[in-house]
């Protein structure tokens, strides 16, 4: 019996925080009609969907951290996320279908990358959604604790406000300072 695994990112261009990872097994009753790209879907749309996948599918996250983004990279540290959300699913798939178009560095797993994969394959779309909703979750709270940054509004991408914040209250421990436009603020 093949068992599928979709696995995808978020936060790879955020300026702040962890990039996320979800690697979803979707269970043969769940409606694939329903997943779509996080990107395509509101926050509340989102949050549902998010619910009756993880009700409804062997799920895992997995994340790479600031420093981590900071010493190898965020495509390395992408790949690491996905790596451990993929060894953290307590059934071991028997493929892994990976958005995107490079392969991770795990021994003993069958994989296929599928570019725009969140677009075109269910259990790659709820990993989208699995991993945006976990991680905007983290941000919108650090938003709580480091205010007029708006991190709940903006994701700790890098929107004007967000920008403007920069310049004005400087850096955090969130944020990551090798990113452009960061590193030329901070110079």
């Amino acid at each position: 019996m093949k068992i599928i695994a979709g696995v995808d990112e978020v936060g790879r261009g955020s300026l702040i925080g962890p990039v996320y990872a979800a690697a979803v097994i979707l269970d043969k009753s769940i409606k694939k009609e329903l997943l779509k790209d996080s990107k395509t879907l509101t926050k509340k749309e989102r949050e549902i969907l998010a619910k009756y996948i993880k009700k409804n599918s062997v799920w895992a996250t997995g994340k790479a951290s600031v420093k981590e983004i900071e010493n190898i990279n965020i495509h390395y540290a992408s790949l690491l996320a996905m790596k451990r959300a993929i060894k953290k699913l307590k059934i071991k798939p028997t493929l892994v279908l990976i958005d995107g178009n490079k392969l991770l560095e795990i021994k003993n797993y069958n994989q296929k990358c599928i570019i725009k994969g969140d677009q075109k394959i269910p259990s790659i779309s709820a990993a989208s959604i699995i991993a945006k909703v976990t991680r905007d979750k983290i941000i919108t709270n650090l938003g709580k604790k480091f205010k007029g940054y708006f991190w709940e509004k903006n994701s700790g991408y890098g929107t004007k406000d967000h920008l403007k914040a920069i310049r004005k209250l400087g850096t955090t421990v969130h944020h990551r300072k090798t990113f452009s436009p960061i590193n030329k603020i901070i110079k």
